[in-house]
């Protein structure tokens, strides 16, 4: 801990008011120490962190972290405040702030020390020696746990006292919160359990505040006596999983908040940190042993199977800091009254719910449904649509017409290649509506939904349902196997349902619906809506042009994005799209271009703009535009949204209106730049592209000119220059 903070990265008088100035003051401090590359970008990763989920914790304390590429080593930085800062905790502000800063590449060691220091915050001995710390040195000794250089340093006798004492406390605790898990000692072991008929009434003695400190293992012993055991019984055993979406705070604090709870309850607490710097697996006899399950967290429970068919209470990993004993008692009463989670084969969770917060409403959980579908169809559309584009582009227009190459092949022949790569490209894309459908309902229901899914797919296209028959196949499937699943079932029958009964239910009843009940609707609705797509020209087509342009660099990447590009994809996902489903396509592809394109220039016109990692993310942007890879303006975006992304859809609205405009095609639905020689009217969309990123570059170089004029005009005027001198007493790292 000694490399990580100093005296010079703590300020015992933060005068901040808002969590962002307190991040932005101790910030400063590591700039001036030169562990923080770019102040605007780490406070950016900052933000996003705290958006994720707030920082502050019970007892006045408020965390503050993050992974940054513009951290060059793991800091930590310390401020006190007297007013008190509000970091969303439910007891009020926080007067203890830690900014932990960790570089995206940090090792393990580091992060297993971050880890530590998280683990004392839970100690009340720890927080009211920092509390009553003299001077910076004193607080950084205290962090560092070096109290023997610190007493050495210290300048005056009150504070070599202070530290010293402060020390003794923080290692009597250490010694009881050492990083990974932990088992009770062998004195708490042989405490009794609490009897089953106790424990659901609730007489389960309540564990102290998360933060206090661990009490003798003598008091565990009595609390389990207070609770109901007997002697002679083991002590209730759980395991518990503590995850956080950073891996580096919550994680930790979550573990130790737990074993302290578990010690003061009398029973045997086990505890896998799934944290940044990895984590060992719990014994598979552990667990086997164990009477009931914690998991804590806010990312998915890696392995969760694991745990399958034991009392488990699932929540986040605040809960985990701020009521432990609460958890504990409620896996006890569960266990009491034999509730169990799902069996082996279903207890990971679908694949969505795995991905996910389980706490997502419905609208969240359909749209990761529909995406889970897109993300596995999308590679079946790009190796097919690229394979029958390069098939035309080697045979020619009728290549489409050309014999089975089984038939007839000639090896010194180019429309024989050409007709291969047709005809491989025709298969890839008979995959792309059941594969659509299959892995919809796989994200509704895991393996189980496979079966129907394909099945419902396959049948869409038997009846010329299309994408959109494929997209109500994959939610019925997986509708009718998360009902199938609920439904208890015989434990003698269990291991015949996965791989017989629900494909054989589940199919025959989305066959049905498919065939008899919804079919001939949808069938009218995709033919219709291609219809309407044959049917768009001149003014029409423009403004679709432009709108999904808009749509392609609102939030690069994400959802909307993803609309957009899902709607073009189905036009050309079959052997013979329309012309207009390839304009479409080529409209998309091209506006989707252009926000990384324009970044790119923007940092290479006026460079003083742009900080020196967005220059050099600006470097990276031009390959990544060029082969439509939209999420390469995100850092920009990220780091000034109001100015980066409605310039950008300007750019991508009038690229996409005037890709229709040309009447540019494309059957590949990827490859930017490098399939230009599959493009229709290649010359006019190659303008369409740099009209949009010629725009899209003069707006942003406007809008981040007039920031910068606004930004030194403040900083030259006298009121900027009096709160500067105000300020200088209280910035010595900046001497």
């Amino acid at each position: 801990m000694s490399d990580m903070i100093s005296a010079d990265l703590v300020d015992l008088d933060l005068s901040a008011d808002t969590k962002e100035a307190a991040a932005r003051a101790l910030a400063e401090r590591m700039v001036a120490q030169g562990r923080v590359t770019d102040l605007t970008g780490f406070l950016a990763d900052v933000a996003a962190r705290e958006a994720q989920m707030p920082t502050g914790l019970d007892g006045g304390i408020g965390i503050p972290h993050c992974r940054s590429a513009h951290v060059t080593e793991p800091t930590l930085a310390f401020g006190r405040s007297a007013t008190g800062i509000d970091f969303g905790a439910a007891d009020g502000p926080a007067d203890l702030i830690f900014l932990i800063a960790a570089p995206a590449g940090a090792d393990d060691a580091h992060l297993t020390i971050l880890s530590s220091l998280a683990r004392q915050l839970m100690n009340t001995d720890f927080t009211s020696a920092l509390r009553a710390a003299p001077d910076a040195e004193a607080a950084a000794a205290l962090i560092r746990g070096d109290g023997t250089r610190s007493a050495a340093q210290a300048p005056g006798e009150g504070a070599k006292a202070d530290v010293s004492a402060a020390q003794s406390a923080v290692g009597a605790a250490g010694a009881a919160s050492a990083p990974g898990a932990t088992v009770a000692s062998e004195d708490t072991a042989a405490a009794p359990a609490a009897a089953s008929a106790d424990a659901a009434a609730g007489s389960t003695a309540p564990a102290p505040r998360a933060s206090a400190p661990a009490r003798a293992t003598s008091a565990g012993a009595d609390s389990a006596s207070d609770s109901g055991s007997h002697p002679g019984e083991r002590p209730f055993r759980i395991v518990a999983v503590t995850s956080c979406p950073t891996g580096i705070a919550h994680t930790y604090m979550a573990a130790e908040s737990l074993e302290n709870a578990g010690r003061e309850a009398g029973v045997e607490l086990v505890v896998e940190t799934q944290g940044s710097a990895g984590f060992t697996r719990l014994d598979p006899e552990v667990i086997e042993a164990a009477d009931g399950v914690i998991f804590a967290h806010d990312v998915p429970v890696r392995d969760k199977d694991r745990f399958a068919g034991k009392p488990t209470v699932d929540v986040g990993v605040k809960a985990g800091i701020n009521r432990p004993a609460e958890l504990i008692t409620e896996v006890r009463e569960k266990a009491a009254r034999g509730a169990a989670s799902a069996p082996a084969a279903a207890s990971g969770g679908t694949p969505v719910e795995r991905a996910g917060d389980s706490t997502e409403g419905y609208g969240t959980k359909l749209r990761k449904w529909l995406m889970s579908g897109v993300s596995y169809m999308v590679p079946f559309v790009a190796a097919g649509g690229l394979l029958i584009a390069l098939g035309f582009a080697i045979g020619g227009y009728k290549i489409n017409k050309a014999p089975s190459v089984m038939d007839h092949f000639m090896w010194t022949q180019a429309d024989s290649w050409g007709a291969l790569l047709f005809q491989i490209g025709g298969v890839a894309f008979g995959f792309l509506v059941p594969v659509l459908a299959g892995y919809i309902a796989y994200g509704m229901a895991d393996r189980p939904g496979l079966v129907p899914g394909f099945v419902g797919g396959a049948i869409s296209l038997t009846i010329n349902a299309g994408f959109l028959g494929g997209l109500a196949a994959g939610l019925i499937a997986g509708g009718v196997v998360m009902a199938i699943q609920k439904v208890e079932i015989p434990a003698a029958l269990r291991g015949i349902m996965p791989v017989v009964v629900i494909p054989l239910i589940s199919s025959a009843i989305v066959g049905f619906l498919m065939f008899v009940v919804i079919g001939k609707p949808i069938a009218s609705a995709q033919k219709g809506l291609t219809d309407w797509l044959n049917g768009l020209t001149g003014t029409n087509a423009i403004l679709l042009g432009a709108l999904l342009g808009l749509m392609m660099c609102f939030d690069l990447g994400g959802p909307v994005n993803k609309v957009a590009y899902t709607f073009a994809t189905a036009g050309i996902a079959v052997s013979n799209p329309s012309d207009s489903a390839m304009k479409i396509m080529a409209a998309v592809m091209a506006a989707g271009m252009v926000p990384p394109l324009a970044m790119a220039l923007a940092t290479t016109v006026r460079g003083r703009l742009f900080t020196q990692t967005e220059r050099e993310n600006g470097k990276a942007a031009w390959v990544l535009g060029a082969s439509f890879i939209s999420e390469g303006a995100i850092p920009f975006a990220a780091a000034d949204p109001l100015r980066v992304i409605p310039s950008a859809m300007v750019g991508g609205a009038l690229t996409g209106a005037l890709s229709m405009a040309f009447g540019a095609t494309l059957r590949a639905p990827h490859g930017g730049i490098f399939v230009v020689p599959l493009i229709g009217n290649p010359l006019l969309y190659l303008v369409a592209i740099a009209a949009g990123v010629c725009a899209t570059t003069a707006l942003v170089v406007l809008l981040k000119g007039m920031r910068k004029q606004t930004l030194d005009s403040l900083a030259t005027g006298p009121t900027a220059n009096a709160a500067t001198t105000t300020k200088e007493p209280k910035q010595p790292v900046a001497a």
